[in-house]
């Protein structure tokens, strides 16, 4: 489980672990490790500010804290700041790149929020070089090729995102438009109940035009 995983399954009592967590960074201030820890956890309990604080001494302290960029660029994605959340995935990507698919990932989301979509594009699959199990990046990467009206390199992603997580209404979703778009309507009618079945709430503009299609 990744750190970043075992701080959003957190059980304990929160103020109780920043407590520990803060008496921890007193007694060793130039602990990087600590100081993102506690920066995640400050981030689960909704202090923003103080997360990127943390986040941000880690960089003083060491201008390779890779994984202490990526969080604090999702931060700053967050709040809008695009510029911001650009420049540390870019750094953390030239500090350590091989263990920086979720840099890259998130650049593709920072290029799909700015409509550059051949760089979302590339993105993606750089991502997906460094780690072909990201299924959200596949399903990122669906809906940006969707956009762009590549039919047939949507399905494939698509399918690749269900396989990894056939229980996401998401990708159901996006895999039923693919589909619709490349004429299995009749699959498409299946991955679009399952999306529905697992929560998803299907724009109803695509129901009616997939029942027309197979009526």
């Amino acid at each position: 489980m990744s750190e970043e995983n075992a701080i959003e399954n957190l059980t304990e009592d929160l103020p109780t672990v920043i407590a520990e967590l803060e008496k921890k960074c007193k007694q060793n201030p130039d602990n990087v490790v600590t100081l993102h820890h506690l920066g995640l956890v400050y981030l689960k309990s909704g202090r923003i500010d103080e997360a990127i604080e943390c986040l941000e001494k880690c960089l003083v302290i060491d201008e390779q804290a890779n994984q202490p960029m990526i969080n604090l660029g999702a931060i700053y994605f967050g709040q809008g700041n695009l510029d911001k959340a650009q420049e540390l995935n870019e750094m953390a990507i030239k500090v350590q790149p091989d263990t920086s698919a979720q840099a890259h990932a998130n650049l593709g989301l920072i290029w799909q929020q700015r409509n550059e979509l051949d760089k979302s594009i590339a993105s993606y699959e750089k991502a997906i070089q460094y780690d072909p199990k990201l299924a959200t990046v596949w399903m990122n990467l669906t809906s940006v090729l969707t956009m762009k009206g590549e039919d047939d390199r949507a399905l494939k992603a698509a399918t690749k995102a269900t396989q990894l997580e056939p229980d996401s209404a998401l990708a159901q979703n996006n895999l039923a438009v693919a589909l619709f778009f490349s004429g299995d309507y009749p699959k498409a009618k299946v991955h679009m109940e399952k999306a529905i079945e697992l929560g998803y709430s299907v724009d109803p503009n695509f129901i009616a035009g997939l029942e027309e299609k197979l009526a």
